[in-house]
């Protein structure tokens, strides 16, 4: 594996480090500010509008697609170390537009839409004027398993109708949300489970789309995007709204998981690393019982841990994305897995010894840690839960070595 990047993706780290430096890191406190006076909290941020045409004046816009038509024609690998830049703020990858969920709808639309969906809806994704939610998580049965959703959608004529239940939909509280994939079943009785179910798509407006509430995340309202409750009642959307055709909702959702699961990862190491320039920094200026908390063997030990498992986790991303690279998201399945797994943990880990080592501030709203940890800790159920990653590994290796 070549760790060296290519003077394309070194310009773009330059590029990046700097736009946080001058715009972001800067206006953090500015904008939990601003977000706390806006009129309505769901809207979009005008920190976000305003620093928008400057990451695409800079050339630092949809930076995730490798499709060279729609995006940066990155890989994997090179995009890497710009999503952990761009990770160690929450907000700052709405900015460079490489937020989620619209990221992988995007995904989807370039993929398996049709010239019409991608003129009506990923045209305006990718230029950032709209935004998008991705609608599968149901509160009434264990979504975690992705054949367990209940939503139905139901062909009558030139239409489909939908019925059902969803929550955590991120993104949907959005007022600039214009478009939901959703995830249902269009033949419940077939004996394959994994053909059962079908991907639509629902503009926000559509009659009979009720929002309920905004859900929380750890007290969280993760506003202006937020995660939405929402009521499907008799819901009516052309035929053409079907998304590659029915039956095929699995094979879509698992082709748009494998590179949002790594995203995520890439994200909560840049967390990670800041938490750790933050705990040394903290070490290296607080003084407790009469000398700096960096004099303090345990300190220097959570400190040490820290950089030990940030750098592996780091090192399991880039061969994770690597492997996709080369040989795809399905021969990579076991290390998308294993970094699913371990990066939202390490993260945690890090930013807790970070909170702790900054005592009651760590927990303030001074201090970017508590939402990290937040989103670090809601990682280990999106995409799929710990749980089922280290199932589906287990079953693997187990096939793999007592073959």
């Amino acid at each position: 594996m070549e760790f060296e990047y290519s003077d394309k993706v070194k310009g773009l780290i330059t590029k990046l480090e700097a736009f946080m430096d001058e715009h972001i890191y800067p206006r953090e406190t500015e904008y939990a500010q601003v977000l706390g006076t806006m009129e309505d909290r769901w809207d979009i941020h005008p920190i976000v509008e305003e620093l928008k045409p400057k990451a695409k004046e800079a050339g630092l816009w949809n930076l995730f697609l490798p499709n060279k038509e729609f995006g940066a024609g990155l890989n994997n690998l090179e995009y890497a170390p710009l999503a952990e830049i761009m990770g160690r703020v929450v907000w700052a990858p709405e900015v460079f537009n490489c937020s989620a969920p619209d990221t992988g709808n995007m995904e989807v639309f370039s993929t398996y839409g049709t010239e019409a969906q991608k003129e009506k809806w990923l045209k305006p994704l990718l230029a950032g004027e709209i935004r998008s939610a991705f609608a599968m998580t149901e509160p009434e049965v264990a979504s975690s398993d992705a054949t367990n959703i209940e939503t139905s959608i139901v062909r009558d004529g030139d239409e489909y109708v939908i019925n059902g239940r969803k929550w955590y939909i991120s993104g949907a509280m959005n007022k600039h949300c214009e478009i939901m994939i959703v995830m249902g079943k269009t033949d419940p009785e077939n004996p394959n489970r994994h053909t059962q179910q079908s991907q639509i798509l629902v503009p926000m407006k559509t009659p009979g789309v009720k929002i309920v509430r905004p859900m929380q995340v750890l007290g969280w309202d993760d506003a202006p995007e937020g995660h939405a409750e929402i009521l499907f009642e008799n819901v009516r959307v052309p035929a053409e709204n079907i998304i590659l055709g029915e039956g095929r909702g699995f094979e879509i959702a698992q082709g748009r998981l494998g590179p949002g699961r790594i995203h995520h990862c890439m994200r909560l190491i840049g967390q990670a690393q800041r938490a750790l320039e933050a705990m040394c920094h903290r070490a290296d200026s607080r003084i407790a019982f009469g000398k700096k908390l960096a004099d303090q063997g345990s300190v220097r030990e959570d400190i040490a841990r820290s950089s030990c498992e940030i750098e592996q986790a780091r090192l399991l991303t880039l061969k994770a994305a690597n492997t996709m690279d080369l040989y795809g998201n399905k021969v990579a399945a076991e290390m998308i897995s294993q970094i699913k797994i371990v990066a939202p943990n390490m993260a945690i880990n890090v930013i807790e010894r970070a909170i702790q080592m900054h005592g009651a501030m760590g927990l303030s709203q001074d201090s970017f840690l508590p939402r990290g940890f937040a989103s670090a800790r809601s990682i280990r159920l999106a995409d799929g839960p710990d749980q089922v990653h280290m199932s589906q590994l287990g079953k693997r290796l187990i096939k793999r070595y007592t073959a």
